[in-house]
């Protein structure tokens, strides 16, 4: 479980900045399996409040709803986790327009073209000896079948697109949902 506290002393340095943390400021511990294995007492990895805000919103928003302490410009932590969330790339799927041409769709093969309606969705990307997650694209025709083929269900699917795009016009949408 996350934390915030009050920094013992000045010897911890911020996994984000690397920069030291002030004995008596408050910190924000990420919960970090101990180095020896399980069963070993947990241990922390400590950031600046700030930091957390813009690199772990969700996290540090969480430890916040439990920390019963004053914070000191808490505000402030508000709009920078506020600013951190509306970078970040809604759930999948989702749907948006291809600011490039190189991404293939990962249905048919075929290239999306700059400026079309494309859907993402979540895919595990093989990057040697590791499996990572990342964004597949596809063309809306051909996402349907892609979904069905992955054991998805269309319905699903429209589901997904309708909650979780943001930056598409209503002609967009309109456009969207007569070829899904």
């Amino acid at each position: 479980m996350n934390v915030i506290e009050v920094a013992k002393s000045g010897r911890a340095a911020c996994r984000t900045c690397r920069k030291p943390i002030a004995k008596g400021e408050l910190r924000f511990g990420e919960e970090a399996q101990g180095g020896f294995g399980e069963g070993v007492d947990v241990s922390y990895r400590w950031h600046h409040l700030d930091c957390a805000a813009t690199k772990m919103s969700d996290a540090l928003r969480a430890a916040l709803a439990t920390f019963e302490g004053e914070v000191p410009g808490r505000d402030v932590l508000e709009v920078k986790m506020a600013e951190a969330d509306a970078k970040k790339p809604p759930p999948f799927p989702y749907a948006d327009r291809a600011p490039t041409g190189r991404a293939r769709c990962q249905g048919c093969g075929e290239p999306v073209a700059k400026g079309a309606l494309r859907v993402a969705v979540e895919r595990d990307i093989e990057r040697g000896m590791t499996v990572t997650k990342g964004a597949g694209y596809l063309h809306p025709a051909c996402a349907a079948a892609y979904v069905e083929a992955q054991g998805g269900t269309h319905a699903d699917l429209t589901e997904g697109l309708r909650k979780n795009t943001r930056d598409l016009s209503d002609a967009d949408l309109d456009e969207l949902f007569a070829t899904v």
